[in-house]
């Protein structure tokens, strides 16, 4: 509690009020003269989770993606300029990357976040720039507008963005939109070590699945007639 009141300059008292009302919710959970966080966060965000768009469509195709390559499989969308990891499955031979559950990313870092700032208009991804910055995670990020423009074309050419190394070091990932009825949801990706993510299984059976994957998702969520209510502004 006198960490949060320096840290706040907020009284003791003032904080003790406020941890009380959080404990008393679930928020915070005290352990002796300590607060940690509750769970009742893990709650909320599994009901948000559920109620996304095409949710109990894209879990299952989420694990089959990662069952199937062995590798790391997830399903991000956008909310605030930032990329949120909304599914993760790991293969068996799945590596451990920065990458969880809720996990907040800088969308021009990773492969999933390229993925839907290519289907965006022009003035939303500059106002994203304009807004989140283009920092660095690895020397290999993209950080200058003009090349990440032109890398953003050449994605929505070809269908699928890659990530060289430009969140994490010796991780490559690729990921492909999912957009049903011309709306952006988010992107489906898969992502591994180098060694075992080379050109020749990137451009060929990874880039495959992922395209038959998102396809497959857009066609049942447009069927379903389901509308998203968060992601896409």
């Amino acid at each position: 509690m006198t960490d949060i009141a320096e840290r706040t300059d907020l009284s003791k008292g003032a904080v003790y009020k406020h941890l009380s009302t959080l404990r008393d919710h679930g928020y915070v959970v005290k352990h002796g003269n300590e607060y940690t966080l509750g769970f009742r966060f893990l709650d909320y965000g599994g009901w948000l989770r559920s109620r996304y768009v095409g949710a109990d469509l894209i879990k299952p195709r989420t694990r089959e993606l990662a069952d199937r390559t062995g590798e790391i499989a997830s399903f991000a969308m956008w909310e605030n300029d930032r990329m949120v990891t909304l599914f993760r499955e790991s293969g068996n031979r799945g590596v451990s990357s920065r990458t969880r559950l809720g996990c907040r990313m800088h969308l021009h870092q990773m492969a999933g976040g390229k993925a839907i700032l290519s289907r965006l208009p022009r003035a939303h991804v500059r106002d994203v720039i304009d807004s989140a910055g283009l920092p660095p995670a690895t020397p290999q990020t993209i950080t200058d507008e003009e090349e990440f423009l032109e890398e953003l074309d050449a994605i929505r050419e070809r269908g699928y963005s890659v990530n060289e190394e430009e969140s994490t070091k010796g991780l490559v990932a690729v990921a492909v939109p999912v957009v049903p009825d011309e709306t952006v949801i988010g992107a489906c990706s898969i992502a591994g070590p180098r060694h075992r993510m080379d050109e020749e299984r990137v451009s060929g059976e990874i880039v495959d699945l992922l395209l038959n994957a998102a396809n497959e998702l857009e066609l049942n969520i447009s069927h379903a007639q389901a509308s998203p209510r968060f992601g896409t502004r």
